[in-house]
């Protein structure tokens, strides 16, 4: 059986313990590493039955919980906030994972995954620190035009104006969940018809988690909109490793990749970019949790296949 550690780090913002946790292969040797990057409003615990499942695979997964999230927080009043730059401090804290990681298992070959909002802190990642990665998981991401982009960014920062970078914004959070979120329930009043998962008990399981049911402040919600803005300007995927393998995947109805075309249009453009090894795959009826999908099993077969094919 995997052996699971949690640890903790400093922060790039210079005062904040970040909770991270470790998961150890059983094995004396291991193969690789992979860093897992979560999303918005949940916490790195979240992932440990596939991160287990590929540590009885002989891969170490590491994770941290970002700032403002999960054990990564002091008080109830720290969730959904950042740090004065928001998303380059969220950046380098997953540098500082991997740094240590790196340090204390040299030789391994690394690679790295990010759900949904971590997906958008991922591809900007790459972007800058992606040079000496194996591989990276796009996982749960999608594609927001620049003229959306900034139309958040004037309303977060109009309403830091008035009320604060860690006000929380009913009015910012309703701009996030556009068009292709009307089909579903967003409350978790009606768990079969939830955007997350098929799977009714993760959705109930969520929305009973006081760590999955906060709001963002203007602060975090800019942090996003800057990792967005980032990651669709050409320049800064030209500065991806063009030998970096990149494998997307999501859920062909998931809101968040605007139900696969969104999923599409970065994969076509990372194509375009010149990136040599880049794979894309759409999970016919899956949501946006695919590792919490009815058919977990498949996803975590395929992320492993795709993983060890690039050792």
């Amino acid at each position: 059986m995997p052996t699971k550690e949690e640890f903790t780090f400093l922060s790039k913002n210079g005062k904040t313990q970040i909770h991270a946790v470790r998961w150890l292969p059983d094995t004396a040797e291991y193969r690789a590493v992979l860093q897992i990057t979560h999303g918005m409003i949940e916490y790195i615990d979240r992932y440990d039955a596939f991160a287990s499942y590929l540590a009885s695979l002989g891969f170490l997964v590491v994770g941290h919980d970002h700032l403002g999230h999960g054990a990564s927080v002091e008080t109830e009043k720290d969730w959904g906030y950042f740090a004065d730059q928001p998303s380059d401090t969220v950046i380098a804290d997953m540098n500082t994972l991997r740094t240590l990681t790196a340090k204390e298992h040299p030789g391994l070959p690394y690679f790295m995954l990010g759900h949904s909002m971590g997906s958008y802190m991922l591809r900007k990642y790459l972007s800058i620190y992606g040079t000496g990665l194996a591989g990276a998981v796009i996982m749960g991401t999608g594609y927001i035009p620049d003229s959306q982009v900034k139309i958040a960014i004037r309303a977060v920062t109009a309403s830091a104006k008035i009320h604060g970078w860690d006000y929380h914004s009913d009015l910012v959070r309703k701009l996030t969940f556009g068009k292709p979120y009307h089909r579903y329930d967003l409350t978790g009043a009606d768990a079969g018809n939830s955007w997350l998962t098929k799977d009714e008990k993760i959705v109930k399981a969520y929305y009973s988690d006081p760590r999955c049911t906060f709001t963002f402040s203007n602060n975090a919600y800019l942090g996003l909109f800057e990792a967005v803005y980032f990651d669709n300007r050409p320049e800064n995927i030209a500065k991806i490793p063009k030998t970096l393998p990149l494998f997307l995947v999501s859920g062909k109805d998931d809101p968040v990749g605007n139900l696969g075309e969104g999923v599409q249009y970065v994969y076509k453009k990372y194509q375009e970019a010149g990136i040599l090894d880049t794979s894309c795959k759409l999970y016919e009826n899956d949501r946006h949790e695919i590792l919490n999908e009815t058919d977990k099993e498949t996803v975590y077969r395929d992320i492993a296949d795709w993983l060890e094919a690039r050792l």
